[in-house]
């Protein structure tokens, strides 16, 4: 009788602790920064202000790999393999146009398949991702280089501790310690209404900067001017292109004005959303957004590193080639990122998350995730006639390059 009210106890004890430690996972990055001087310090990490969790995006540039640049004279487009012949061992018709290759291309990824981040000059960076894949970034925002806005640590007993890009060697990132109170409150979550009627939920960040429940929306009431903590308010709508309309969770209500949190002077509502993830609604196209509770966070084990991307490209001829795909000719992995606009939406879809990528014309795309959503992009050379070329390498090793010109759809495998 005692051994198994004693089983039972102990089962429910673990299940509580399992919970619990459920519970202190909050999401957040977390890690160990290395000084210059010699120092470590532990703790969570907020990242150029807009960044702190695993599911936001690190951007960056990346230069192209040599071999493919080189390379780029050996290969032809798809189009003019069909088109040339051999006479005699003589290749004739074959146009003499080249790929339009530059050095180097955006690129960005969560933050989630990060392992450690050294510190190479002012404006780069060498990653070590999960999978031991090396990267070089280097900035094309504030999220790299000695222009980035904040890097914010807090230490479990020291409190918050802010570092300039000069004092960071190496970061090395792990798991949410649980125990830990941020004294930046909780990250805010909710649900994104766009005019056209979009609807996108996912962790939220204002004006491409604000977070936490402790952050402040602020603008004038009338003659008054007001902060107000993200953490006490419910909704916030778009009263007109220079102002806004706040519902507090007390039931007050306002219509802030004359500050850029509330008026076509703001940013973007950033929404990433672990399906796909992240969308940019610029303030024209927002209508509203109603905070919730978060219902459960992604953690950094849910990350992998990254893998080859791999799939089936059809050609608008009929022809199919499986393989290991290079998008674009410069996105290879799961990890990276396409991305394209569409109606004042900036888009940034992961690769891992994509089932298909289906062409729609010279200047747009639709990309189809694996939980069924589609998202018509344009306006980047990912999904455009800009786009420098689908490679498929083939399972004999040999290399196919279809153009967009002949480009139909790309069914990917699920990694």
């Amino acid at each position: 009788m005692r051994t198994g009210l004693l089983t039972a106890a102990t089962t429910l004890l673990l299940l509580g602790l399992a919970s619990l430690a459920a519970a202190e996972d909050n999401g957040r990055l977390y890690g160990t920064i290395y000084t210059v001087d010699g120092d470590t310090f532990e703790g969570m990490i907020r990242w150029d202000k807009n960044e702190a969790h695993w599911v936001d995006i690190l951007n960056g540039t990346k230069e192209l790999r040599s071999n493919y640049r080189n390379r780029a004279s050996e290969r032809r487009k798809y189009g003019e393999r069909r088109k040339s012949i051999k006479i005699f061992g003589v290749k004739i018709g074959e146009s003499d146009n080249d790929f339009r290759w530059t050095g180097s291309a955006e690129s960005g990824m969560r933050f989630g398949h990060i392992k450690t981040m050294e510190v190479i000059d002012d404006d780069r960076v060498l990653l070590t991702l999960k999978s031991g894949h090396e990267v070089e970034l280097s900035d094309n925002s504030t999220d790299i280089g000695s222009g980035i806005r904040e890097i914010l640590l807090e230490e479990r007993d020291e409190g918050e501790i802010e570092f300039s890009w000069d004092d960071i060697e190496k970061i090395e990132f792990e798991d949410t310690r649980g125990g830990m109170e941020s004294s930046l409150g909780e990250r805010l979550y909710g649900t994104l209404t766009t005019r056209r009627g979009d609807e996108f939920t996912g962790f939220v960040c204002w004006d491409v900067d604000e977070l936490f429940t402790s952050d402040v929306i602020d603008g004038n009431e009338k003659r008054r001017k007001r902060k107000v903590k993200f953490g006490t308010v419910q909704s916030i709508s778009r009263y007109s292109s220079s102002g806004a309309q706040l519902v507090l969770k007390n039931g007050d209500e306002m219509v802030l004005r004359g500050s850029n949190d509330v008026d076509n002077d703001n940013r973007g509502i950033i929404i990433s959303d672990p399906g796909f993830g992240q969308v940019r609604v610029q303030w024209d196209e927002f209508e509203e957004l109603v905070f919730k509770d978060i219902p459960s966070h992604v953690t950094y084990d849910q990350f992998d590193g990254g893998r080859l991307l791999k799939g089936t490209v059809f050609t608008e001829d009929g022809d199919s080639y499986k393989g290991t795909i290079i998008w674009d000719s410069d996105e290879e992995y799961t990890w990276e990122i396409i991305d394209g606009e569409y109606r004042d939406l900036e888009y940034d879809i992961e690769f891992g998350l994509i089932k298909q990528i289906e062409k729609n014309s010279y200047r747009s795309a639709e990309v189809t995730v694996w939980d069924g959503r589609t998202f018509r992009l344009r306006g980047s050379n990912d999904v455009d006639e800009d786009n420098k070329g689908i490679i498929i390498t083939l399972a004999d090793g040999d290399e196919v390059v279809v153009d967009w010109d002949e480009f139909e759809k790309l069914e990917l495998e699920k990694p």
